[in-house]
């Protein structure tokens, strides 16, 4: 690993209180996240620590409401937040947008009551959550989901299996879309319910390619009984509550996915003006000074692209379309930037003597979650044409 700082990015940000909250995250991500990265990834080990750090410096709930423990930032700073962590460890920037995703739900669709009893001790209480909507048999086709919820009085009883559940079964409380009525869309509800649970239980955690301290498990309900004052929304609203949260979580993802090729492109450049070929730096060299411009050039604009989608979040104006837009993009360009990154440092590249390589297996697996990039092209295409002809 070079010794070369990297430079750090240069933000246009809109209130000196956020300048402020980037030095802090900038601080918190040198010192406690970044130096244990590489081995805390290569062990498999998920650092709860850091979570319980990030909570008691108020940021887990940065884009809520201040009056439940929120701290009242537009979605143009928090995504930005998200970015300088993932930089750090992906496994970090993805768990908070993930912890995000799963108190949108309650924070947008729970009834006041509920935001009370609840979103103060999820947004800044040292809680984590996990967001419930794929399933081993659902995922493109999250509306054909299985697990029913069957109401039993005052409660509801809920069985089945969720997969690819980022935080399963280390969750403090999980956001479960099941469903209640008929098939498709229109008859699934969403659940707010405790991971102590009992019936509920994860899974030992997938064996995957990347993001090793991240566990990602299934999560069994077997007959979980939750009281009908923790169902979110109407019966029958689930899967729009889903698809209203999933528009901002892929925002995350897209800030995440620039985070982490920021971070391949500052050790590509590190790398590349120190190591000296031919008596020169291989910096000199025309056709690799070509891969540097243009891996800066994919980055710029996929942070420009997601923050012209929350500032559009900001406004309350629509910005499905180009959150689709920035997730699609975003996740291409960490996925080429990681690649030509290991590319530059040929054969050092592909050692873990050097991060670029664990980067490029965590950049694979942000073209898949949180719907797939061939899901975001549709998505496009339908705002743009509209629905297919069937």
């Amino acid at each position: 690993m070079s010794d070369r700082a990297p430079q750090p990015v240069e933000r246009q940000l809109p209130t000196d209180e956020a300048r402020d909250l980037i030095s802090l995250v900038r601080d918190i991500a040198q010192r406690e996240i970044a130096p244990r990265a590489a081995e805390e990834e290569d062990a498999g080990h998920f650092p709860r620590e850091v979570f319980n750090l990030l909570s008691d410096s108020g940021l887990l709930g940065l884009p809520y409401d201040s009056e439940y423990g929120g701290g009242d930032q537009p979605y143009e700073v928090y995504l930005q937040v998200l970015e300088e962590l993932a930089a750090a460890r992906l496994t970090v920037g993805l768990g908070v947008s993930v912890h995000t995703l799963s108190c949108y739900a309650l924070a947008a669709y729970g009834t006041k009551q509920q935001q009370v009893e609840h979103l103060p001790a999820m947004l800044g209480g040292g809680l984590l959550g996990a967001y419930c909507l794929s399933e081993p048999a659902s995922g493109s086709d999250a509306a054909s989901l299985r697990t029913k919820a069957v109401r039993e009085g005052d409660h509801w009883m809920i069985s089945g299996t969720k997969a690819w559940i980022t935080h399963g079964g280390i969750a403090d409380f999980y956001t479960v879309m099941a469903r209640t009525g008929e098939d498709g869309s229109r008859g699934i509800s969403a659940f707010l319910v405790p991971g102590d649970a009992e019936g509920l239980s994860g899974a030992m955690p997938e064996k995957k390619m990347g993001m090793k301290g991240s566990p990602t498990a299934q999560v069994h309900f077997d007959g979980v009984h939750v009281s009908d004052d923790r169902r979110i929304g109407e019966e029958g609203q689930g899967f729009a509550i889903a698809l209203s949260a999933l528009d901002s979580g892929r925002l995350g993802i897209a800030a995440c996915a620039i985070g982490l090729a920021q971070s391949a492109l500052d050790e590509a450049i590190a790398y590349a003006t120190e190591r000296r070929q031919f008596g020169h730096p291989i910096s000199d060299f025309q056709g690799l000074r070509f891969m540097l411009a243009d891996m800066a050039t994919q980055i710029e604009a996929g942070r420009a692209l997601y923050l012209a989608a929350a500032r559009l979040r900001d406004a309350g104006r629509p910005f499905a379309r180009q959150a689709a837009m920035a997730k699609l993009h975003c996740t291409d360009t960490a996925m080429k930037v990681t690649t030509d990154a290991v590319q530059i440092l040929g054969g050092y590249g592909y050692t873990a003597d050097f991060p670029v390589e664990r980067y490029m297996r965590e950049a694979k697996v942000l073209q898949i979650v949180e719907g797939t990039n061939q899901i975001q092209r549709m998505v496009i295409a339908r705002h743009l044409a509209g629905p297919e002809s069937r």
